[in-house]
């Protein structure tokens, strides 16, 4: 099948239109019309994950995040941005993301955290539009205990550790999410009632608009979004069901925990 055939399966789900005016989701590398038979899935492009997309002879790489956000001046090899294009360019791998256009809607990345920690009946945080908006906000089947809620979600979403402020109440039920930087809507979480927020990427003094109204987790950015590999894999998977669909095994977080 063709490159565009599953770029319209993709967005027929997470349409570019949704996407925020500074993203750059979409195609970033290929011939709409080169033949596909495999696609690799990740989180970030980077060297060992278009290695492994060279190595398992995968002609479309569908990651998250943009590889290329801003435009290239010069393409030496000097930067993961650059290795990566020449090596995708060399060895006839196109490219796309989804980023902003999964984010923005209801069951893309946060709407996949809920639906993680079993909150299956949620809406949006914060609506930008009739069909769009950023984060989920929904409430667990019953009341948990703020640490025994804690370990859940380092099991659900792998985290070695995560960053958080002292809960109002023993007890959550009321949950919001946003997968990714998502401090900015720490107030409209507040405002929802939300026991918990969990997100990533919040700075020190943005744990301390908390201010005993709410608790804040922090689980790492990578860790809020990995999830996108299995909403297109699930996806893929059932309109393309020839397609070889896999997810990158060298996928993970730059950031490490001692």
């Amino acid at each position: 099948m063709k490159v565009q055939q599953v770029i319209d399966i993709i967005e027929s789900v997470f349409p570019l239109r949704r996407q925020e005016a500074w993203d750059n989701s979409g195609l970033q590398i290929g011939n709409r019309e080169a033949d596909v038979a495999k696609v690799l899935l990740c989180t970030d492009v980077t060297d060992k994950v278009m290695q492994e997309a060279i190595d398992k002879n995968c002609g479309l790489i569908v990651s998250h995040h943009p590889l290329l956000f801003h435009g290239l001046k010069t393409i030496e090899g000097a930067t993961r941005e650059q290795r990566c294009s020449i090596q995708a360019v060399r060895h006839d791998i196109a490219v796309y993301s989804s980023h902003t256009a999964a984010d923005c809607c209801l069951h893309g990345i946060s709407g996949r955290m809920a639906e993680k920690l079993g909150i299956d009946d949620y809406d949006f945080l914060v609506p930008t539009g009739v069909d769009s908006g950023l984060g989920v906000i929904g409430n667990l089947s019953q009341a948990t205990g703020f640490f025994a809620f804690l370990d859940k979600v380092k099991s659900a979403f792998n985290v070695p550790v995560i960053k958080y402020t002292a809960p109002v109440h023993n007890k959550v039920q009321r949950i919001a999410f946003c997968g990714g930087a998502g401090s900015e809507f720490i107030g409209q979480a507040i405002d929802a009632h939300a026991d918990v927020y969990i997100t990533a990427d919040v700075k020190y003094h943005e744990f301390q608009v908390a201010d005993s109204r709410i608790a804040l987790l922090d689980i790492g950015h990578f860790e809020s979004e990995q999830h996108i590999k299995e909403l297109m894999q699930n996806l893929l998977h059932t309109a393309l069901p020839a397609l070889e669909v896999l997810q990158a095994e060298t996928d993970c977080s730059p950031v490490l925990t001692y």
